[in-house]
Parts: structure tokens; sequence; C-alpha cells
């Protein structure tokens, strides 16, 4: 199952593991890896030291390729970029704010640029920017997300780029990596599906409530950060649709205090970030001064292990999900769905009556 893809990243399929902050750890990030996908440490939520103890601890698990995931606007954006090029990470992805040195750097170093966008506009952009692909994600994806559905949104990129284009946003089986195959993607990203494998670090109670949500409960809030996020509607996201304008600016400066804390920087160079990354348009100053809240809400669910009092970020997939496989099973089951299903589609071509449903076990 090789495509540009594989051929980019040395992986074996055409999977890619997302990093979703709190949940894509060292160990997930090594299972995907061994499995033969590719796998992206969180690092947008983590101290350059984090980074480089988590790169340490892949490399002790696997000899296979893998990714880093942080944002460029970060305080130590520098330091992880610098702490990719000494270890030989072989990707990077980042959403935005792209910062052209930090991609110049990269690219000197032979680690591949790719970001992950939500629409047309925005994947142009970043090829011209030096991206070597791109992960289109579309409205069904989890957490910060677009406005465009995957089949939309996907062939539209597909027009406007050159690069390898990956699908995320709604996928969770073979049947939909050969789906976004066949419209020319080359190959898929899924956050939602391997949050939910035996490997994630999510403490059970919390992925219980991904286990039992329904596709209708996920849905798509602007009220965290003024961006749109998709999540499962709970207690938490009930409680923040009835605060005020004010108490969401007082939780943000609660927020932004307890994230700089944890990232080793301080309040005043949080700021001046903020104040960067408002001036590029891609965020407004209230958006960006925001920012801190998705990750510190996200942490009360995905690590303390308190899924009412926090935010869970969702793509609509979990709906249509009841099992917790190993990450191996999930991408063995995966590629063999997928040749399946790419067999059915054969003999279709060739006039032989066939099914494209998978065998039943």
């Amino acid at each position: 199952m090789q495509t540009r893809l594989t051929d980019m990243l040395g992986c074996r399929y055409p999977i890619i593991q997302t990093a979703m902050g709190w949940v894509a750890d060292a160990k997930l990030v090594a299972a995907t890896t061994n499995a033969g996908g590719f796998g992206f440490l969180a690092g947008a939520v983590m101290t350059a030291q984090e980074v480089e103890q988590g790169i340490i601890e892949i490399k002790s698990l696997t000899d296979g390729p893998f990714g880093v995931n942080f944002h460029m606007y970060m305080a130590q954006a520098p330091e992880i970029v610098d702490l990719c090029v000494k270890y030989g990470v072989r990707a990077v992805s980042y959403s935005r704010s792209p910062v052209p040195t930090l991609i110049e750097k990269l690219k000197a170093a032979g680690i591949l640029c790719i970001p992950t966008v939500g629409a047309t506009k925005h994947a142009v952009k970043a090829v011209t920017l030096g991206a070597d692909a791109v992960v289109v994600q579309g409205s069904e994806g989890g957490g910060h997300t677009g406005a465009v559905a995957s089949t939309i949104l996907l062939p539209d990129v597909l027009d406007q780029v050159q690069v390898p284009v990956v699908a995320a946003g709604g996928y969770r089986d073979g049947r939909g990596l050969v789906a976004a195959l066949a419209m020319g993607a080359d190959g898929i990203a899924m956050g939602t599906r391997f949050l939910m494998t035996e490997e994630s670090p999510v403490p059970e109670l919390t992925k219980t409530n991904y286990l039992h949500a329904m596709p209708e409960q996920i849905q798509i809030s602007t009220k965290l950060d003024g961006l749109p996020q998709r999540m499962i509607n709970n207690p938490c996201l009930n409680k923040l649709n009835h605060t005020s304008t004010l108490g969401m600016w007082l939780l943000a400066v609660k927020n932004g205090l307890a994230f700089s804390k944890g990232a080793n920087s301080s309040l005043l160079s949080s700021l001046k970030s903020a104040w960067a990354i408002s001036r590029t348009g891609d965020l407004s100053w209230a958006q960006t001064l925001m920012a801190a809240n998705a990750p510190m809400m996200i942490q009360e669910a995905m690590v303390n292990g308190h899924p009412d009092r926090g935010i869970l970020p969702s793509g609509q997939v979990a709906g249509i999900i009841s099992d917790q496989p190993t990450v191996g099973a999930l991408i063995a089951a995966i590629v063999i769905e997928a040749e399946h299903a790419i067999a059915g589609l054969t003999a279709l071509s060739s006039g032989t009556p066939s099914t494209l449903n998978p065998p039943q076990d």
C-alpha cells in the first residue's frame, strides 16, 4: 500500500496518528510507528524539555520514523525546532501562524513540514510557505476544525495543490482509507480512532464518554476560545455555553496563567506571542488570549480523569466506534479491510458481482 506519503515518511501504510494534546504521548506514537503507521508527538502542550524526553522515549521504543507537533508561535518553538534537528525527527506538524524562518530551518535539515489545514486557502498558503504535504481536516474532525465537510474540502484542495494531501475528519477504517485514496488523497489521518485504543493514555472513565457518545452529541462550539471546535456535549460544555463573556475572560486569564507556568514561560512572553499572532491576521486578539482555555480544560478530562469537569474534543466518528483495540490490531484491521474493498472495486470494474462490505467475524 505505497503512496507518495509512505515514500515520503518511510512508513508502511498511509495512516497518520494525529497529535492530540495530552493524548499523543511517546507510547502511543511508538505503537503507531511499530504497527506501520506514522505518529506525531503532541508537543504543543509540552515544554521543550518534555518534548526532548518524549523524543528520547520514542526512540527507545521504536526504530521507525515519527514526527513532532507544536505551535510555531510558542515561546519555546525555536528550541523545539532545534531538538527536532538534533534528533533527526522525520517530520513536524503545525497549524496556525507558521513562521517562515523556522520552516526554512526545518527544511534545510531535511525535516518534512506537514501542517494541518481546514480550508482550501490555508492549504494553498501552507504550500507557498514550504509545506511538503498537507493534512486536510473536514468539519467532521475533532477539536479545532473548519466549516466544510471532508467530501467537499478534500477534492477542492486536491485541485489546488500538487503536494501529497492527507484526508482527515471522519476516518476510522479501511473503507474510509480506500475512499480517500480513490478521491486522490495519499493517505488518511486519524485522531479520535487512536484515542480509543488500548495504548491511549486517556483515563478509562473519560474513554467511556467517547464509547457512549452518539454522533449528534458531538457538536461544534465557538464558546471555548472563539474558534470552531468539535466536542462531545457534556456538563462542562453546557456550563460554558451559559457563561457570560466576562466569565469566559476570567477563565481565560486563569487558564493562561496555568498554561504559561506549565510551559515554563512568563506571562509577559506569552502576551508577546499573543500580540505577534494577532498581527498575522490568523487569529483575533481575543481569540489569541483565550487560546489557553482549550488545552487546560482538555487536560482536566484527558489527564486528570474528570470528563464532566473538562472538555472532550472529538470527531463525529466517535459516535460509530464501540471498541478499544490495540494500535497494532487497529492498523492491521484497517489494512485488511482496505484490501478487501480494493478487491471489491476491482471485481466491479471487471463486471463481476461483488460486495464492498468487509467480511464479518
